[in-house]
């Protein structure tokens, strides 16, 4: 009997940390979202030349002769490319990381494009 008292005040003290970690870091979170709205319109500024920028890429890859783009997704995040998918065989995944590294903007490029499985 005596271990489940034990158990029972260690889940208590237990629930109580919890909570109240909780509610600190709710309560940070509030106090710095609160006061600037800035970073909130930079994120959004961020994301519309992230945006911009992919598809800057993705229109480049397509008008590429020899590169199947069907298969390739591409994100931006800060000028920082990544391609990812499939293509039909290394050389086109070689070429479709140079012509993404050729766009204006393009800071760099990982590639994580792999060869098609048949």
């Amino acid at each position: 009997m005596k271990s489940v008292d034990f158990l029972k005040a260690v889940g208590g003290v237990v629930a109580m940390v919890v909570a109240c970690h909780t509610y600190a870091q709710a309560s940070d979170s509030t106090a710095t979202g609160t006061m600037s709205s800035a970073p909130a319109a930079n994120s959004k500024a961020s994301k519309k030349e992230d945006r911009a920028l992919g598809k800057k890429v993705r229109s480049a890859l397509a008008k590429t002769q020899g590169i199947d783009v069907s298969g390739i997704n591409v994100r931006a995040r800060g000028g920082a490319v990544t391609l990812t998918g499939t293509a039909p065989d290394n050389g086109q995944i070689e070429k479709a990381g140079e012509v993404a590294k050729g766009v204006a903007g393009v800071t760099s490029v990982t590639n994580k494009i792999n060869v098609q499985q048949q």
